[in-house]
């Protein structure tokens, strides 16, 4: 099954509508919180969201799971190389989607001197299970934001996520092992 859902997600590539991406999320098990442990790398599964690129664009480059009670939901790269965690209460997310993505590039370039103000070292998510779209699966809650990032296991080193935000349409987004 694990193949099958992984052909299906390359298949899909980087972009689809969001009803073939929320389809193949339905599709996939569940996974556990404590099977998710460690460093994952991501990357957007684009679907017309009004967020598409906006992350990656900004330098955003995936999550440390380190703990069930010790998440990093966003960790980024820095323009030197460096990957830091950053506090989402002092990343502009509701910028996401309403600036150019030149914009995001150019405050990418500015994530150098911004990340002092940024950066955190302590963890601002915890992993939980939640019934998302009638599974019991892993969810990352933040600690302080209205969003909870859900995950279906492609394989036993992907997943794909579904950021649920309030009056927000899915955000849709694929984790690989680091």
């Amino acid at each position: 099954m694990a193949g099958m859902s992984r052909q299906r997600l390359d298949d899909l590539g980087d972009a689809c509508t969001l009803e073939e991406a929320l389809a193949l999320f339905d599709s996939l098990d569940a996974v556990r919180a404590d099977a998710i442990l460690g460093r994952w790398k991501g990357r957007e599964l684009r679907t017309g969201h009004p967020m598409d690129g906006a992350l990656e664009a900004s330098g955003w480059w995936g999550k440390w799971f380190d703990g069930v009670d010790e998440v990093h939901p966003l960790v980024f790269r820095t323009p030197g190389g460096d990957l830091v965690s950053l506090d989402p209460r002092r990343v502009p997310l509701g910028l996401a989607g309403t600036l150019p993505l030149g914009a995001m590039a150019t405050a990418r370039r500015s994530l150098g001197v911004l990340r002092i103000a940024m950066q955190t070292a302590r963890p601002r998510a915890r992993l939980r299970h939640v019934e998302h779209r009638g599974v019991v699966t892993a969810a990352m809650v933040y600690d302080h934001l209205p969003i909870i990032d859900v995950f279906r296991q492609v394989d036993a080193d992907t997943l794909l996520g579904v950021m649920d935000l309030r009056d927000s349409p899915p955000y849709c987004f694929v984790l690989e092992r680091a």
